[in-house]
């Protein structure tokens, strides 16, 4: 007998289904096979060799931009999502629902630009001629070197991310049942004690979704640290635009891309399971 329910339920994936088997699976599996390849005379030719595996991860530079690029993607997700709760804080608790809307929409509206553009904006801004240090050497500091550094490079991140994290934390903490905070008080909790016993667990998988997103998006982002960090140290997405440029060397360029998602996918799945976990 067949079961309806089940077809039902498999018609209404199939075109998602297709769609990730088309745009992603594939190309993914593409990518993967060409890791193995081998160019010669600056053309990509179909092999099953791991030149290209012992050549990348066996140089220290690879190593170098892995650790700098895992680290800072870490940091932006940690201040990202410090620097976003007291705002989502109070989105959520202190606003009511149509000013929440409108400053949601307004969080949104930076998307609807160019992230390029918005680093070039950023490069004028922290320039030693720009507004930043005219306003420190105002106050007598200054002039700092803002630009083609670590701190030029997490502001790119955070510019980035930072609105998107607010959104994940506002629709997290929006939908905490009030009853529960109103308990809390009633059994004399302090706003310190409701917020880490009651508040943060409650709104653990938004906070956690919020961090994990601001992860990817920086461990992936070129413009950042091509743009404001100067390529200094370089990270992965910089050192696949210089392997390819190095004699066109797409397959050990695959390696790198492939080593990023599968970092990609294992913090996402230690997310994902400790966000969605077995609660005690």
């Amino acid at each position: 007998m067949i079961d309806r329910s089940g077809l039902y339920r498999l018609t209404w994936r199939l075109p998602l289904l297709l769609w990730q088997g088309a745009f992603f699976v594939v190309p993914l599996c593409f990518m993967a096979a060409m890791t193995f390849w081998l160019v010669q005379n600056y053309r990509m030719e179909p092999a099953f060799v791991w030149t290209n595996w012992q050549r990348m991860l066996g140089r220290a530079v690879f190593w170098d931009a892995y650790w700098v690029t895992l680290w800072r993607a870490a940091l932006a997700g940690l201040i990202a999502s410090v620097v976003a709760f007291p705002a989502s804080y109070v989105l959520a608790f202190r606003m009511g629902e149509a000013g929440r809307r409108f400053v949601l929409l307004c969080l949104i509206v930076p998307f609807f630009t160019s992230f390029l553009v918005r680093a070039y904006a950023w490069q004028v801004i922290l320039a030693e001629s720009g507004p930043v240090n005219a306003v420190l050497g105002g106050v007598g500091l200054g002039p700092f070197t803002m630009l083609n550094s670590s701190f030029g490079t997490m502001v790119g991140y955070l510019t980035l991310v930072l609105p998107l994290v607010v959104i994940f934390q506002t629709w997290s903490l929006a939908a905490i049942d009030r009853a529960l905070i109103e308990a809390a008080w009633n059994l004399g909790a302090t706003p310190v004690k409701t917020l880490l016993r009651v508040i943060l667990p409650a709104a653990r998988t938004g906070l956690l979704l919020g961090a994990v997103f601001a992860f990817i998006m920086s461990f992936g982002d070129f413009v950042s640290p091509a743009y404001l960090g100067g390529s200094k140290p370089p990270t992965l997405s910089i050192l696949i635009i210089d392997t390819t440029k190095s004699g066109q060397q797409w397959p050990r360029a695959a390696v790198v891309s492939v080593m990023m998602i599968v970092t990609l996918f294992a913090t996402a799945a230690a997310a994902l399971r400790l966000a969605y976990g077995r609660r005690g």
